[in-house]
């Protein structure tokens, strides 16, 4: 008998981190899953440590040599025999009672795609220090429906939303098949955002979960905490492949929608061309990019206020959220 949901995981270099998202996946309070782990090519210990966990469930697959985390989620994919697929990150992990609680959501609601909350918690903590609703500044507090202009309006970046393309997602399988939707390894850093963005063009019916059951670590190296400009440059060239899709041409919001996230995305370039240079000790390339770019100083400006709530937030106010 096929599983009902396969839980895909692609593994770089995660050594300290395999073991717990793995034995979350494991642990499902639904146990008719597999896991299908994907090691990258890892240079450290990080196969070992998935071959060392036993469980019949549990799928290792081997890419050589690195290929992406494109690539490798569509490897899992490739080989997922689930009903349904969800995505879970190697140095992230489940609450236990997750997957069972998607289910619930995407039967009920006729689903295709199921995404929730996110628990932020920096690494070496043993609690979060706040949520994706939480600093997103929105009320929800029941199921929400999704469409493609909403979710580009609340992903437009420094600005107050949701920002639900860091979520990760549960899909219904055949939906991804029968459109030949996959990760666009074109894109890095962004490939959530970009594959469910073409799930909704393609009118997948996607529901928001107002509570956390996923536990999103902040490190070096992760999202949250990589080069801005880098990740900005990647938001921008997935956000413009939208514009030139007939599907979305006929949809004027959804072109309003990204052409202001671009925008955005642009002027935030000019910010952190001046910012990261700083925070290398590189004085003349800052000096020199901000005198260049006169708009750094007017965003420099709006900055101050949104960099002193986080910091306050999260130095002062740890919140025990779990």
């Amino acid at each position: 008998m096929n599983p009902e949901v396969s839980i895909i995981i692609p593994a770089y270099n995660t050594e300290k981190y395999i073991a717990q998202a793995i034995e979350s996946a494991l642990g499902q309070t639904i146990k008719n899953i597999e896991v299908i782990v994907v090691d990258d090519a890892s240079t450290d210990s990080t196969l070992e440590v998935i071959k060392s966990i036993s469980d019949p469930r549990l799928k290792v697959l081997v890419n050589q040599p690195n290929q992406g985390v494109s690539h490798t989620r569509n490897c899992a994919i490739e080989e997922a025999k689930g009903k349904w697929i969800a995505v879970l990150d190697s140095d992230d992990w489940y609450a236990p009672e997750r997957i069972e609680k998607f289910l619930q959501v995407a039967q009920t609601q006729s689903a295709d795609i199921v995404i929730d909350d996110l628990y932020f918690i920096q690494d070496g903590e043993k609690s979060p220090w706040s949520t994706l609703l939480g600093e997103s500044g929105e009320q929800i507090n029941a199921l929400k429906p999704i469409n493609a202009t909403y979710f580009v309006e609340t992903d437009i970046y420094r600005k107050k939303g949701l920002h639900l393309g860091i979520s990760k997602p549960l899909f219904k399988r055949d939906f991804l098949l029968k459109n030949n939707i996959q990760y666009d390894r074109r894109f890095q850093g962004v490939e959530d955002f970009h594959l469910m963005l073409q799930c909704l063009i393609k009118d997948a019916y996607l529901i928001f979960i107002p509570q956390a059951y996923y536990f999103y670590r902040t490190r070096p190296g992760s999202l949250v905490t990589q080069s801005k400009l880098k990740f900005m440059n990647q938001l921008s060239l997935a956000t413009k492949d939208f514009l030139y899709k007939d599907v979305v041409k006929n949809n004027p919001q959804l072109v309003q929608a990204l052409s202001q996230n671009i925008k955005v995305l642009e002027q935030n370039k000019v910010y952190y061309s001046v910012v990261e240079p700083l925070k290398q000790k590189n004085w003349l390339k800052a000096s020199f990019q901000a005198l260049r770019n006169p708009y750094f100083f007017i965003h420099l400006i709006g900055q101050i206020q949104p960099i002193f709530n986080r910091r306050f937030k999260y130095y002062f106010f740890k919140q025990k959220l779990v």
